[in-house]
């Protein structure tokens, strides 16, 4: 499955529906070939979606490699919050624009690779990244956000200690403060905060 971060117009579409009650709110969500977990809400994303909604979210919100849009719409919906959606496949994009029709929330879709297209800076980014793009594009794309948060902002995301969870934390840390949210079934909720403060000492010195 690959191809989910690509646009292939080869492959043959099969729009199809699941229905979901997420935290006492119904959903409906349409999916197709060539997006990722296409036949139901994968745990990796249930579980970020759990944790990150326990929070306090306000304010501008990106939901970054949207697939079909399940993390934007139900953040939308729950935390009655704008949410902006990017995808670099265009399916994925045209799904993310009927579900977020489709469930009535306040989100915005935009097809853009990566932050291309983006020019808003966010309070936080949501994201369960695209781990197959492979490391250095992902390192690339993690470590870009921070051009995109406001000076309070954090970046949310799930990563299973089997894809290296561990090495991406120490990794990290050299760009943001890193912490473990939660763990559950070999994946990781991990929270990075832009270290603005120490930039701004380190000016000063």
């Amino acid at each position: 499955m690959g191809h989910y971060f690509i646009n292939d117009d080869n492959l043959k579409s099969e729009i199809r529906e699941f229905k979901i009650n997420f935290l006492n709110q119904d959903f409906v969500f349409k999916t197709d070939n060539g997006v990722f977990s296409k036949g139901e809400l994968d745990y990796g994303t249930y579980f970020l979606l759990t944790t990150v909604l326990k929070l306090n979210i306000k304010g501008k919100v990106l939901d970054l490699g949207c697939g079909y849009g399940a993390i934007g719409v139900i953040v939308s919906k729950l935390k009655n919050t704008k949410v902006t959606m990017v995808d670099v496949n265009k399916r994925a994009v045209h799904l993310s624009k009927m579900n977020v029709s489709d469930n009535k929330c306040d989100c915005l879709v935009i097809n853009s690779d990566g932050y291309l297209n983006v020019s808003d800076k966010f309070d936080y980014i949501i994201t369960n990244p695209p781990i197959r793009i492979g490391k250095t594009k992902l390192y690339d794309l993690i470590i870009n956000g921070k051009n995109y948060l406001t000076e309070n902002g954090v970046i949310y995301l799930v990563i299973r200690k089997e894809q290296g969870a561990k090495s991406f934390i120490k990794d990290m840390s050299e760009y943001y403060n890193v912490n473990v949210l939660e763990k559950s079934k070999g994946f990781y909720i991990i929270s990075l905060k832009c270290c603005w403060l120490l930039k701004k000492i380190m000016l000063l010195i």
